[in-house]
Formats: structure tokens, C-alpha cells, sequence
């Protein structure tokens, strides 16, 4: 089994904490999200995931060993695929071409999950849907009376189904999704300016492949700010922590969990918590702070913060109650 992972994309909507890490490395509740994803669909194939491929775009080396790393984690290999130009979720897919064959699953590294969901591989295809209340920004399934998809609609202006495709999908014949997805592309043919993946899969249905779905209790974003600290919150509930590192300092302070603190984080005089993550080496003082994602390096002082993102390496000492701070920012007040 193989796993392709598109992620070429800017997360503009993120900034300004993408603006110096790729959106999918972001920690959220002490993990890069998509080591979330990785290990979530590791656990979820009964199968070995041999290789793990990253469509990626520029990031440069040190996030490419980032994700490396991350397959390594899950006990696979990692590859690394590029992805110069946003053509539209067919053409990512594509971009790992090499690793097209065999049994694959691909996952868009911004889809976090919560579901006790198995891959039955003996399925030609298999997409992982939720019912949304408004499906016109999605693509979204029908199904027959045997649970198979009968039409793949994107992003429909009038009501046609609310099984929302939450963008993971099972494929039996990686080769077959290739040929298909390369037929697009050969042939300049684009939905809403793209080349769509769900376009590929409604050839394969036409000719035959049975696709069924796989429903998941909980679909979880980190497209923005507060979608992604909704998901930190979803994740460290899910997922409780065990004992805080020995590392850790903690001196007159309180810890009301659930809450992350990764190795070397020192709390001083401060109340943390719930749904609070804090990375390596951060040091906290004299404040108090919920619901909120704090990275490595950063000194936070004198703050009652709600709500906020701090990157790495920043300092805060001030009075604002919600901030979003990218890497290397100063604020004092």
C-alpha cells in the first residue's frame, strides 16, 4: 500500500504563519498536522503502508526533512514530489506519477479526521465522505441503494447531495487512476479552470470500477486560525496526552488539561489551559493562556491570551487577549 499526500499548496489563508512553514508542518495539539494525518491512516489500513509520498511545492531542504521524517516515523518510506503549478487536485495527484501503481490511498494534508474507519481493500475505490449542511463548496457523491457512487458533482449550485467528499479516497489500481487522471490532462479538459480528480473518477465509474464511501464522525479543518485551533481543541480531547516530560518546569503554575507541552517547556507563575499546546524550549510567565497553539523557542510573558497563535521564536510580553503572531515577531506592550 502507498500514500500520496498533495500539499503544493500556499495556505495563504494561514499566514502569517506559512509565510516560513509550509501549512501541513504546523503543529497542532504538538504534531505537525500532517503527521496526524500520516499516523490516522496508518492505523486505519490493515495493510503496511510501504511509502508515503509528499506532493509538495518549493519548501526547501529543511521541510523536505521534516516530512521525510514523518514517513520514517510511521515506519515508511518517504518520497518527495513537486508541484510547480496549482492545475487543480487531478494534476497534484499526477505529480507523484512514479508511485501511481498498486494499491494507494491519497489524502490532502489538510483533512484531519475523527472515525473508527478500516480500508476494505478488496473495494475497486472507496471515498471518505461527511454530511455537510451546505455542500456548494464541496464536491459531494450520490450513491444507489448499494452504497456505490453513482455521480461524483463538484462544488453543485443547486442541492443534489449533501455527502460531502472530505478529500481521502482508496484506489485498488493505482495505475488505472493514473491513465485516467493523464487523459485530462492530455486532453485540456478542466472543471472550473481545473483539472478535478473527481473528473477522473466519474471515467472510472463509467467504465465499470465500483466506488463505495466510507463515513467519519468528525472532519476537521485547519484552513484559518480559528478552524485550526477548533481542530487543536478536537485533537487534544480525542487523543489525551500521557505524563507531561521530565524536561518540563513547571513552578508555581496550574495545568488544567487536556494540554500539549513538549520537552524543555518551563511555566512560571501562570495558569495554562484547556487546549493549550506549547513547543520546545518555550517558556511561559505570569500569565494565563487557553485555547491556544504557542511554537518552539517563544517567550510569553505578563499575557492572558484566548484564542491565539504564537509561531517560533517570538516574544510577547503584552495585554492584547487574542493574538496570531508568526515566527520571529516581537510584540511588548
Amino acid at each position: 500500500m502507498k500514500l500520496i499526500i498533495p500539499m503544493a499548496g500556499a495556505g495563504k489563508r494561514m499566514r502569517p504563519h506559512t509565510l516560513t512553514t509550509p501549512k501541513p508542518l504546523i503543529p497542532v495539539a504538538g504534531k505537525p498536522m500532517v503527521q496526524h494525518l500520516v499516523e490516522d491512516i496508518c492505523a486505519m489500513s490493515k495493510e503496511k503502508i510501504e511509502e508515503v509520498s509528499f506532493v509538495i511545492g518549493r519548501f526547501g531542504a529543511e521541510a523536505e526533512k521534516n516530512l521525510l521524517a514523518v514517513a520514517e516515523r510511521a515506519g515508511s518510506k518517504g518520497k518527495i514530489y513537486y508541484q510547480d503549478e496549482a492545475l487543480g487536485t487531478a494534476h497534484a495527484v499526477l505529480c507523484a506519477n512514479e508511485s501511481l501503481n498498486g494499491k494507494v490511498i491519497v489524502a490532502f494534508a489538510d483533512t484531519l479526521f475523527r472515525g473508527e474507519v478500516t480500508i476494505d481493500d478488496a473495494q475497486d475505490g472507496t471515498i471518505w465522505v461527511q454530511k455537510v449542511a451546505d455542500p456548494k463548496a464541496f464536491g459531494v457523491v450520490k450513491l444507489d441503494a448499494n452504497n456505490h457512487v453513482t455521480d461524483f458533482i463538484e462544488k453543485p449550485e443547486k442541492f443534489v447531495s449533501d455527502l460531502a467528499i472530505i478529500g481521502i479516497y482508496y484506489f485498488k489500481d493505482g495505475d488505472y487512476l493514473k491513465k485516467e487522471m493523464q487523459y485530462l490532462i492530455d486532453n485540456n479538459l478542466k472543471e472550473k479552470g481545473e483539472f478535478q480528480l473527481t473528473n477522473a473518477l466519474e471515467n472510472m465509474k463509467r467504465k465499470g470500477t465500483k466506488f463505495t464511501v466510507a463515513h467519519v464522525s468528525e472532519w476537521l479543518d485547519c484552513g484559518n486560525k480559528d478552524a485550526t485551533l477548533f481542530t487543536n481543541k478536537r485533537m487534544l480531547e480525542a487523543k489525551p496526552q500521557g505524563k507531561i516530560p521530565a524536561t518540563v518546569k513547571i513552578e508555581n503554575s496550574n495545568i488544567i488539561q487536556p494540554c500539549y507541552l513538549h520537552e524543555g517547556v518551563t511555566v512560571r507563575n501562570s495558569t495554562i489551559g484547556p487546549f493549550v499546546a506549547i513547543g520546545k524550549d518555550t517558556t511561559i510567565e505570569n500569565s494565563n493562556i487557553s485555547d491556544a497553539i504557542i511554537q518552539n523557542n517563544s517567550m510569553v510573558k505578563n499575557a492572558n491570551l484566548v484564542s491565539s497563535m504564537i509561531g517560533n521564536n517570538v516574544e510577547y510580553d503584552g495585554k492584547h487577549n487574542k493574538v496570531n503572531l508568526g515566527d520571529y515577531s516581537q510584540c511588548k506592550s
